[in-house]
């Protein structure tokens, strides 16, 4: 079987692995088993485990020269999520290779990820080389639900898989983000994710008193609860500054020779241009609405009126965001969660970041590493519980005006050939090193 990252990286797009969430998925047994089947190939055994039927996590371990430092996690997730083929210039399972690109659903998220560590590793076992440590690997089911096939299920049912892990890697950094300078000179910055604000999707319930909508009803469901939305849409949420975000700021801002002003943060976004938006949604907490539900007949008012909501949380702010939504909503409004994850963050300066810093440097000289905090979530809130210090580093070369980061879960979606092969070797450098 072949281990060239690009062929990988096509074989995999074309498992339909699409999640559909709520326990409907398709694929993962099948890119599991190629998985398995290229670490075979490479001389590495593995194991499948299934948290349901075909709901399929791949773990191996990959020994290292020294047995005595504690082992790197290296995970990646084999599902995707879902794609309409009718909007796509090719379809979104066809893993076609064209125009110097690797085309469909998970490209960037997270296939390219999964073949640039299996070619990675294969490159190694082929040249007779060895991790400077013990290298654990896990393909894991359902990130793009809720991780309970997967992740959750891995830490929650076979954490002694991980538990002596010291850290580990995966999607959502090391990758290409062109910038701009004061001074003009082009600038290109390689986030790695040192932090990730927490999950609190709530749900929203005002009740009130049920009537005809001709009379006069100053207990209407519906208009407490828009009311309440409108208060939490319209809330200016403080400025907090945690240890990954001012980090980017500082360094960032010495890279593009940009003032940081960290008592003026809006001033300071502003100055720092396209680097911006690595940034702008992590120094507050966010509080989104996002679905509405009421009524039944336009002339009935309905006794119950429902919202939810899409919160992010900065480390150590749930507390005082969940404090603030029940002061925004008042009484009249219950709220309750659908789903809570709390943030993850690692160390900024430690010798792993500086390990991923050298390892991107040795492919790209001139690259600027810089640590940021990402938005959204990832699998590493599962594998953090179990203490393991979660950094977002799947390292890849992308060119100028190429939107990465807009791209994921996309239409069109694709990786560029040459990114996967700065991403396999930049990998290559940071297992014999790190």
């Amino acid at each position: 079987m072949t281990t060239d990252v690009v062929d990988l990286c096509a074989q995999l797009v074309r498992f339909d692995t699409t999640n559909h969430g709520a326990g409907d998925a398709r694929g993962e047994r099948e890119a599991a088993e190629f998985c398995a089947t290229v670490l075979t190939d490479a001389g590495i055994d593995s194991t499948i485990l299934e948290s349901a039927p075909r709901r399929a996590n791949v773990v191996a371990r990959v020994p290292g020269h020294d047995p005595a430092l504690p082992p790197l996690l290296i995970q990646g997730h084999l599902d995707v999520v879902p794609a309409d083929a009718t909007e796509w210039t090719v379809h979104p399972f066809s893993g076609t290779v064209t125009d110097g690109y690797v085309w469909g659903r998970g490209a960037v998220d997270m296939k390219d990820f999964c073949a640039t560590v299996l070619a990675a590793v294969a490159a190694l076992a082929a040249t007779g080389r060895k991790p400077r440590r013990d290298i654990v690997l896990a393909f894991v089911a359902d990130e793009e639900d809720r991780g309970e096939y997967g992740a959750h299920w891995l830490t929650a049912h076979h954490p002694g898989l991980f538990t002596d892990c010291a850290a580990a890697i995966s999607e959502s950094g090391g990758y290409t983000y062109h910038v701009r300078a004061s001074d003009g000179r082009k600038i290109r910055l390689y986030p790695v994710g040192t932090a990730e604000r927490g999950t609190a999707h709530l749900k929203l319930t005002a009740k009130g008193r049920a009537g005809h909508g001709s009379r006069r009803n100053d207990a209407n469901a519906v208009t407490r609860l828009v009311t309440a939305l409108h208060a939490l849409a319209a809330h200016d949420w403080p400025v907090v500054l945690t240890p990954t975000v001012e980090a980017f700021l500082e360094r960032t801002g010495k890279a593009l020779g940009v003032t940081i002003d960290l008592h003026d943060i809006d001033g300071t976004l502003d100055r720092l241009g396209d680097a911006a938006p690595l940034v702008e949604s992590t120094v507050r907490n966010s509080v989104t609405p996002t679905v509405l539900t009421a009524g039944y007949k336009v002339n009935v008012i309905p006794g119950t009126a429902e919202a939810r909501v899409d919160g992010r949380v900065l480390p150590g702010t749930e507390d005082t965001l969940l404090s603030e939504v029940d002061a925004l909503i008042g009484p009249n409004v219950e709220r309750e969660f659908l789903a809570r994850s709390r943030a993850v963050q690692a160390p900024v300066d430690s010798p792993w970041f500086d390990a991923m810093s050298d390892a991107l440097r040795s492919q790209d000289p001139d690259a600027v590493v810089v640590p940021y905090c990402l938005g959204g979530g990832t699998d590493a809130k599962a594998f953090n519980e179990l203490g393991i210090d979660c950094y977002g580093f799947a390292p890849l070369w992308l060119p100028e005006g190429f939107d990465y980061r807009a791209m994921a879960h996309g239409v069109d979606e694709r990786v560029p050939v040459e990114g996967l092969r700065f991403g396999a070797r930049v990998l290559e450098h940071l297992l014999l090193n790190a």
